[in-house]
């Protein structure tokens, strides 16, 4: 059974507000500019997935070989709820709504909470 995304933007991308435009290249190069040195949990074909850490912040980043890649997976994490920054269509990040906030200040894109069932926040996005 297909479930429909349900991602609502909570930021937009490189714009009037000051927000970097947004990064693209490999998991290495983006966590070069997340400032954080990746440790890579997954190596496939179509996507890699890394722990990072800068300071206090933690995250998972997560690049595609192409789109329909990262639609799938945004549609199998919004069953699980939370905040996430979207690179275009080649790369997400996973963490708190704080370390995402922060996370957007240096690899630009667009942060979206989804609604998930098994948690996450459903309330209004304070910003």
């Amino acid at each position: 059974m297909a479930v429909g995304v349900l991602l609502t933007v909570v930021g937009c991308g490189s714009g009037g507000d000051g927000t970097p435009r947004t990064a693209s290249g490999s998991l290495e190069q983006l966590a070069a500019e997340a400032g954080c040195r990746p440790d890579v949990r997954t190596d496939a074909a179509e996507l890699r997935q890394a722990t990072c850490e800068n300071g206090a912040r933690r995250y998972v980043l997560v690049t595609f070989t192409n789109a329909r890649g990262q639609a799938e997976w945004l549609d199998e994490a919004n069953d699980y709820g939370g905040t996430y920054l979207v690179g275009g269509s080649s790369w997400v990040a996973v963490g708190d709504a704080d370390d995402i906030t922060a996370l957007r200040d240096r690899l630009g894109g667009t942060v979206v909470d989804a609604a998930g069932r098994h948690g996450g926040h459903h309330g209004p996005h304070e910003g």
